[in-house]
C-alpha cells in the first residue's frame, strides 16, 4: 500500500462498522471502499481514529481493521493511514510495527492524554518512539487538543522535528486555532503535509494554505467537498463558499440535535446503505428522532 504520492485532497476518517451485538464487522469494508471511491470521490482513508472509535477497540480489533482496509484498498485507494495512538506507549509501538508490516501508507499518533507531555521535548520524544517502529513509512502527528488536553502549539512542535523523527511527514490539525495553523503553513508548507481536520472550517484552512483535509463528513459529503476543492483551485470563491455553506448548514442542523461519533454512524448508514451498527459504550446509538430529522435535512440539501 505504500504510495509515492504526496497525501493531498480529502481523506475520510473512517467509521468502524459493527454488528448489532457490538462486534467489529469486517465483511463490509470492501463495500465501504467502493462507496468512498465511486460515490464520494475519496481515495484516502484515516483508520482507527476518533470517528473510528479507535480507543474503544482492542489492540487485536484495531489490527484486524487495519489489515482489512489495506487489503481491500489495494489498487483502489491512494493512501491508507493507520492511527496508532493508544493509551500507552507499548501499545502504540505494537500498532505502529503492525501497520508497517501489513503495508500501510503511513501511521499517525495523538499525544498521550492521561500522563500528558508538558512541553515540546517530551512530546517529540514520545512520538519518536512510536515512529521508530515503522521506519519505512511516513509518520503524521494527530493534533486534537480538545480531546487530548495537550495544547502544545504545532508551530512549535514542527520546528526541528525532522531532525528527531526522519519519517515525519505532516500533521492532522484538528483544532480551530487558525493562527497556529497559518504559522505552520508559512514556515513548513514545502516540507510537510498540513491536513486540516475541522470540516466546517475547511475553506478557511484552504485559504491559509492547507494541503488537504481529514474528516468524518467526507464519508457522506465527500462529493460536495470535492466540488469545493475544485472551485477553490479555479479561484471561484463564490462557488467554493456555496459548497462550504452546504456542509455548514447540515452540521449546524445536526449539532443542535446532538451530534457525535454515534450520530455519524447513523448518517453513514442511511447515506451509504452500508450498516454501520451501534457505537461502543459509553457512546449511545443515535435516536430515531435524530435519524429521521438528519435524513430529511440531508435529502433537502442534495436536491
Amino acid at each position: 500500500m505504500a504510495s509515492p504520492k504526496r497525501l493531498q485532497g480529502l481523506t475520510a476518517a473512517t467509521i468502524t462498522p459493527m454488528t448489532p451485538d457490538g462486534e467489529i464487522n469486517l465483511s463490509v469494508i470492501g463495500q465501504y471502499v467502493d462507496y468512498l471511491v465511486k460515490e464520494q470521490g475519496v481515495k484516502n482513508v484515516f483508520v482507527n481514529g476518533t470517528t473510528g472509535e479507535g480507543l474503544a477497540l482492542s489492540t487485536q480489533e484495531r489490527k484486524q481493521l487495519a489489515e482489512e482496509w489495506v487489503t481491500k484498498g489495494k489498487n483502489k485507494l491512494d493512501h491508507v493511514i493507520i492511527h496508532v495512538g493508544a493509551l500507552n506507549l507499548p501499545e502504540a509501538k505494537e500498532l505502529a510495527k503492525h501497520a508497517a508490516v501489513i503495508g500501510a501508507s503511513g501511521i499517525a499518533a495523538i499525544a498521550p492524554f492521561f500522563f500528558k507531555p508538558t512541553n515540546k521535548d517530551t512530546l517529540v520524544a514520545f512520538l519518536r518512539e512510536v515512529a521508530s517502529e515503522a521506519p519505512g513509512i511516513p509518520f503524521y502527528y494527530y493534533h486534537i487538543p480538545s480531546l487530548t488536553g495537550v495544547k502544545i502549539r504545532v508551530e512549535e512542535l514542527l520546528d526541528g522535528i525532522k531532525e528527531k523523527i526522519p519519517t515525519f511527514q505532516g500533521v492532522k490539525f484538528s483544532d480551530t486555532d487558525l493562527l497556529d495553523f497559518a504559522q505552520c503553513v508559512k514556515n513548513n508548507k514545502e516540507q510537510f503535509v498540513l491536513l486540516y481536520g475541522v470540516d466546517e472550517h475547511l475553506l478557511s484552512a484552504l485559504a491559509m494554505g492547507a494541503s488537504g483535509a481529514v474528516g468524518s463528513t467526507y464519508n457522506y459529503l465527500g462529493k460536495k467537498n470535492n466540488l469545493m476543492l475544485e472551485a477553490f483551485a479555479k479561484q471561484d470563491l463564490v462557488l467554493a463558499q456555496q459548497h462550504q455553506f452546504c456542509t455548514g448548514e447540515f452540521l449546524s442542523f445536526v449539532f443542535k440535535l446532538g451530534f457525535g461519533v454515534a450520530q455519524t454512524k447513523a448518517i453513514m448508514s442511511f447515506t451509504s446503505r452500508i450498516p454501520m451498527g451501534p457505537p461502543r459504550l459509553p457512546l449511545l446509538s443515535a435516536s430515531v428522532d435524530f435519524i429521521e430529522k438528519a435524513k430529511a435535512k440531508m435529502d433537502s440539501l442534495m436536491v
